[in-house]
């Protein structure tokens, strides 16, 4: 069974609070993430690689260059999870 969008926007923001070391309150889904302080290349590359092992998805590397916010990572999960069930 797939997770909810609503599922997905709450471990993705958790998991990108928990990497920037930042309240995940603070972040909205339609954040860019490049301009939270303290984001930078590989902090964004850790948490893709946790988004990854979570939901046992892998994001193509043209994908993860493109993504600026958490509604663009859940976009991609979701898409993911529907290719893999199908």
């Amino acid at each position: 069974m797939i997770p909810s969008r609503v599922e997905i926007v709450s471990t993705v923001t958790t998991i990108l609070a928990r990497a920037l070391g930042i309240p995940a309150d603070s972040l909205t889904p339609d954040l860019d993430v490049r301009t939270v302080e303290g984001a930078d290349s590989v902090k964004v590359l850790l948490m893709i690689s946790r988004v990854e092992r979570t939901y046992d998805i892998e994001i193509d590397d043209e994908d993860v260059f493109t993504l600026s916010s958490i509604n663009d990572v859940v976009r991609i999960v979701l898409a993911a999870l529907e290719t893999a069930s199908v």
